[in-house]
């Protein structure tokens, strides 16, 4: 399956001829007075080796990547979906990719207008007055509001307010977030149900409360129906609540997180919008809010005025830039097209295609592993690897590990912490019918092979060209160069 793993300079050297061409029949020229004290007569520690064995090597490696245009790749709340051609090729049109952001206004103005246009259905669909595109991911928008909720505090003089409240089931990036605006986290706890206790919730509200983080449908891919309930809670002893809109691709029109009663959002357009997703960058998370924070967005802003489009820089109380320009363009011309591509009908059938195939592979696989809810779930759900780890040993890791033999990516696990032995899986709308049995089949035959060869598990996976590295090491050491 897989040819070579060796490192390039690995390879044999000069054993066939590597000049494409004959060399020119030129005098050599003076390389240092050139280059000056950069120039170096040692030559680099490159190996010499012909150039269809330096492709064959490269072409392999890529062939071990593991993408959604490889396979179904179920990583719970990481919404790894496809990202449609169409919006590659209409983001590389040449009136997007060879302009410059640093060209005069009046020779922009269709950059611009789309910029506008795409705020103005951003904020049809989530139910918010203003949007910014700066910021570059996810966690860089939950930054970002955070920024604003802090700049509407100050601004009032109710600088007493230094807590963030945020759920035991959010993503890590929500308390890390609030650090890093200087926030002291206070975590509420789930109910029975999965859902934020509003019980709980009460006992932390108080006038040092500047505001709550929630992520609706929750990462146990339930939807929080006392929503409104908990908004209220936190607007009436002075907080706002922000909207982590990691799943907002379940709710797509259906519900609006600002007839929620959300103050301020932020969107992953991979997730939402089917934007590209990971290798990096370039990324983008853009960030909504209500009317009465909008003084408080980075600048610039786009505004339209009776001469055309103009960015808006004049805006004393902003919280500045968050990253160069507008953020990332590309990745938005990319989101445009996917919202004029599905219009409103296309989009209401993204969260129903997501919520329908999330429930199906659930009740495939409910009986052969413990369901950390009860209820039906929404574009994700959370089983658990509990039942084999009791019975024979057989742990979640061990689970995941064998479903890379089987040719899938494993889905998010030990996440959310409040479930032990958590799976996460999400299919995505994008999924066929025949991709999601063949997921589904694949979890029901690893729980079988639990059960009578536990020992194929454990050494899991036997098709891969590593098996099992240390995964924390790695993360905590890596060697980024060879």
């Amino acid at each position: 399956m897989y040819k070579d793993t060796k490192l390039i300079f690995a390879y044999e050297t000069k054993t066939k001829p590597n000049r494409l061409i004959a060399p020119l029949d030129l005098d050599k020229p003076d390389l240092a007075s050139f280059y000056g004290e950069a120039y170096s007569e040692e030559l680099p520690d490159l190996p010499d080796i012909d150039e269809v064995s330096v492709i064959r090597h490269y072409t392999n490696l890529s062939a071990m990547n593991y993408g959604v245009e490889t396979g179904t790749y179920p990583l719970g709340s990481c919404t790894m979906k496809y990202n449609p051609k169409v919006n590659e090729d209409l983001a590389a049109l040449d009136g997007f990719t060879m302009t410059h952001p640093l060209q005069p206004e009046e020779t922009v103005q269709g950059n611009l207008e789309l910029l506008y246009s795409l705020e103005q259905k951003l904020c049809d669909l989530i139910g918010m007055d203003h949007f910014t595109f700066q910021p570059s991911a996810g966690a860089h928008g939950e930054h970002t509001g955070l920024l604003l909720i802090k700049a509407y505090h100050e601004d009032r003089g109710d600088t007493k307010r230094n807590i963030i409240i945020v759920p035991d089931s959010a993503h890590g990036t929500n308390p890390a977030s609030a650090a890093m605006v200087g926030y002291q986290v206070r975590e509420v706890a789930s109910n029975e149900k999965g859902r934020v206790d509003l019980e709980a919730l009460k006992e932390l509200m108080s006038d040092q409360v500047a505001g709550l983080m929630l992520t609706n449908p929750n990462t146990l891919g339930l939807f929080e129906t006392e929503v409104e309930e908990i908004t209220k809670l936190v607007h009436d002893c002075g907080g706002l609540v922000y909207y982590d809109g990691a799943n907002a691709n379940a709710i797509l029109m259906q519900a609006r997180p600002g007839d929620m009663g959300f103050d301020v959002v932020h969107l992953n357009v991979h997730k939402t919008l089917s934007t590209p997703h990971g290798g990096g960058g370039p990324g983008a998370g853009p960030v909504g809010c209500k009317d009465f924070l909008a003084p408080y967005l980075p600048k610039p802003v786009v505004v339209r005025r009776q001469d055309g489009f103009a960015l808006d820089y004049d805006r004393p109380k902003s919280i500045g830039k968050v990253r160069a320009f507008t953020g990332s363009f590309g990745i938005m011309v990319r989101a445009y097209a996917y919202i004029l591509a599905n219009g409103a009908e296309g989009l209401k059938e993204v969260s129903e295609g997501a919520v329908a195939n999330a429930n199906y592979v659930l009740e495939r696989v409910r009986e052969a592993y413990d369901v950390a809810s009860e209820e039906a779930p929404m574009h994700e759900f959370v089983i658990t690897g509990a039942r084999q780890k009791k019975g024979s040993g057989c742990n979640t890791h061990d689970i995941a590990k064998r479903l890379i033999d089987y040719g899938f990516h494993p889905p998010t696990v030990y996440f959310p912490l409040i479930v032990p032995e958590a799976m996460m899986v999400e299919p995505t709308e994008t999924e066929s019918r025949a991709d999601l049995d063949a997921l589904a089949d694949a979890l029901l035959k690893i729980a079988e092979e639990a059960e009578d060869k536990p020992e194929l598990l454990r050494g899991a996976p036997h098709q891969a060209p590593i098996s099992r590295p240390d995964e924390t090491r790695a993360a905590r050491k890596p060697i980024v160069k060879a």
